[in-house]
């Protein structure tokens, strides 16, 4: 089962793809994540430190495929999962795109992907065109990690309409969305009713999944060396069972981006009051000090 998870930058990608495949390693499948982003910043957590990327092994092969072997571009990393990263050109030089996209490639002719029952690609931002929107071509659902702001919920509509127009020619289907930092949820409330798709939730804000990252951890490894609530963990396993369930998956209904950002911007037409008629409602404020990266 191959899965690509989508979203705008920032949303919290990284952070669900590297935490999943640790839950689905612990119900007993071999998973490798797949870091597809020029920054390979996706899977350090998994080994504590960086690895060498997918283009890294390209350049000591002097470019050729045939010479890569399984152990050259996989590493494993904590709790089995495998990883590999992307990489890209050094930054504002070359193309990030074609890197992915040689990923994708260097995966499949290196046999690789055999040695794994779920492959999961965090892929870089947005679906576009070109090395981005590769993955989503060899894979059988796309996630999507959205919030309940408004450029997320745009990000979200542009990806739902890539899986619609991919689900023509391939077998893609979109397994749902993930509703990361959601203390509210009229906005993906609002979004959903003009496209139906489930929605499961991710860890609430908190500081505890930021540390993770900043020490090279899986939420996971942190609950089992340091104080750290188990909570935070709680919603991977739930995210796992999803998958390992392989939903039928939905082609996404058609809305256009004039559509879509009409009936966000008309839901908020009005000023946000609190309910004793003044003031800021401080239920629709994140304390950035707590926001998952």
């Amino acid at each position: 089962m191959k899965t690509a998870v989508h979203g705008k930058g920032g949303i919290g990608k990284s952070t669900t793809s590297r935490n999943t495949p640790v839950a689905l390693a612990r119900r007993g499948k071999r998973v490798l994540q797949t870091g597809c982003d020029p920054k390979h910043d996706s899977t350090p957590t998994l080994t504590g430190s960086p690895t060498p990327t997918i283009i890294d092994t390209l350049r000591s092969k002097d470019y050729h495929y045939e010479d890569a072997r399984p152990e050259d571009v996989t590493h494993e990393g904590y709790g089995g999962v495998g990883r590999a990263e992307a990489g890209g050109p050094p930054a504002g030089a070359g193309c990030g795109g074609y890197a992915v996209g040689e990923t994708a490639k260097l995966l499949k002719e290196s046999n690789a992907l055999h040695e794994y029952d779920i492959i999961l690609s965090d892929v870089l931002g947005d679906v576009a065109c070109g090395g981005p929107a590769s993955p989503p071509n060899h894979a059988d659902h796309c996630t999507t990690i959205t919030d309940n702001g408004f450029d997320a919920s745009s990000a979200t509509n542009r990806t739902a309409a890539s899986v619609r127009e991919k689900a023509r020619m391939h077998p893609l289907r979109s397994a749902g969305l993930i509703g990361n930092r959601t203390l509210k949820r009229d906005l993906l409330d609002k979004y959903v009713e003009a496209c139906p798709m489930p929605v499961s939730e991710a860890p609430p804000p908190t500081e505890h999944i930021r540390v993770s990252r900043v020490k090279g951890k899986t939420s996971f490894e942190m609950v089992e060396s340091q104080p750290h609530p188990n909570y935070v963990c709680d919603s991977y396993p739930d995210t796992a069972d999803q998958a390992l369930s392989q939903p039928e998956g939905i082609a996404p209904k058609e809305v256009s981006d004039r559509e879509s950002s009409s009936s966000l911007s008309d839901s908020h037409s009005n000023p946000i009051r609190s309910e004793g008629g003044g003031g800021n409602d401080q239920e629709n404020l994140l304390d950035p000090a707590k926001m998952i990266r």
